[in-house]
């Protein structure tokens, strides 16, 4: 384990260029930072990257009337102290852990410095909530900056999240599960880059890949909402047109990954119940930022946040534009 961008034999990245920094965890010394580690953590392993570990800090302008009041030692250094103090806390959290690490304290506001480091990330990970800087503000104004604005996969990690028991390198050894990655769609491009990434985590898990398309239960169908109710046979053929249509891309998918188990859904529902409902019993629950307005995946708005605030498992949020997982070189064993 090495600081200060030193580096280690590990397994290489799928594309060391373009994600130097392999998996982003920001980390704040909290109870839920310390299980976004783990998770951060076995990440870096399935994938086969390295992990990155910052802890960002502020300095405060302040103005001293008398000399006699200025601090002995000025704010910018203890400041940099207690982030590196944190740090100190995550290396030991770290023990045992066999892959290439990298421990760095970054000055700025949390989101800020997320954001632009993200952009050499393959992932990013933020735990639900925590004391301060980067997870106290997480549901506030940092969850709207950094799905909206980063440019890589976010993966927020509940308070739920089992750290294990486990001793040494097992500690950080990827979970076998046998329940699936669900990937919300509604057609549109972005979504069907949303659904790349969920075949990535599908198949670097060896998991079974769900895709789930919400429709609400009452929709402008040409006219106002508010003035009438969509007809239920009408609402009911639209479903299963398109679940027929998910099923032909589902059908694509497993012509292009034969040993991907894939399924999918179009239902009629409250689309925050059902996207819950599913990170209960999915690995991992995969969404884009932006929809259609009839489908549960526009994030950023009322749905996102109350998915990221009431989730009982981890979220990734995939931002606009950002580029697809190249596949992984090789799997970590499970």
């Amino acid at each position: 384990m090495h600081d200060d961008g030193a580096t280690s034999s590990s397994p290489v990245p799928a594309d060391p260029g373009s994600h130097p920094l392999g998996v982003l965890l920001g980390f704040d010394g909290s109870d839920q930072s310390v299980r976004a580690l783990f998770y951060a953590a076995r990440a870096a392993r399935r994938l086969g990257s390295p992990l990155t570990v910052v802890t960002a800090y502020t300095v405060p302008s302040l103005a001293y009337a008398e000399a006699s009041l200025t601090p002995v030692i000025p704010a910018e250094v203890a400041r940099l102290a207690a982030a590196q103090g944190l740090l100190d806390q995550a290396r030991e959290h770290l023990q045992g852990y066999p892959g290439e690490v990298d421990l760095r304290t970054e000055h700025g506001d949390a989101a800020g410095v997320l954001v632009r480091l993200s952009t050499s990330a393959q992932i990013a990970v933020v735990g639900a909530r925590g004391r301060g800087g980067f997870f106290g503000r997480l549901l506030g104004s940092v969850s709207s900056a950094l799905p909206a604005h980063a440019h890589c996969p976010t993966i927020v990690v509940p308070r739920q999240y089992e750290v294990g028991t486990e001793s040494g390198a097992a500690r950080f050894s990827p979970r076998d599960e046998s329940t699936p990655v669900v990937a919300g769609v509604d057609g549109s491009p972005h979504s069907r880059r949303t659904v790349r990434h969920a075949v990535v985590a599908a198949l670097t898990r060896s998991a079974p890949l769900h895709l789930l398309m919400v429709m609400s239960p009452i929709e402008d169908w040409g006219g106002s909402s508010m003035a009438w109710l969509p007809d239920p046979e009408l609402l009911e053929r639209h479903r299963r047109d398109l679940e027929s249509q998910l099923e032909a891309d589902a059908a694509v998918l497993r012509t292009e990954h034969p040993d991907l188990t894939v399924t999918c859904e179009a239902v009629i529902a409250e689309p925050v119940a059902a996207l819950l409902e599913h990170t209960s019993t999915s690995q991992l629950t995969v969404l884009g930022t932006r929809g259609h307005g009839r489908v549960a995946s526009t994030l950023l708005g009322s749905v996102s946040q109350s998915v990221l605030q009431r989730a009982e498992g981890p979220v990734m949020v995939v931002p606009p534009l950002v580029a697809e997982f190249p596949a992984p070189r090789a799997q970590q064993p499970d």
